[in-house]
């Protein structure tokens, strides 16, 4: 086989395993993208309040132009960080 026989089949194969290694690529990138989504997600909880509480939060949440829900979290993460430190 001649030389220039030989790098062009030499060539193929380095595209291939480029060709590969970019699939590879993508797939970690897919999987780390999904990781991260799940990290985020929110997850979801049945929370129990007194008809009186949830009127004061739900006040509360209107002063600071959150939905009740978003008040709820806030004062939770809130409270975290005070354990926290």
């Amino acid at each position: 086989m001649d030389s220039n026989k030989k790098a062009e089949i030499r060539e193929t194969q380095l595209e291939e395993r480029l060709l590969r290694i970019k699939q590879l690529e993508n797939e970690i990138l897919e999987r780390e993208k999904n990781l991260k989504n799940k990290e985020n997600a929110k997850k979801q909880i049945l929370l129990r309040l007194s008809p009186s509480l949830w009127n004061d939060i739900a006040a509360w949440a209107e002063d600071d132009f959150r939905s009740i829900n978003g008040q709820i979290e806030f004062l939770l993460a809130e409270a975290v960080k005070r354990r926290k430190n």
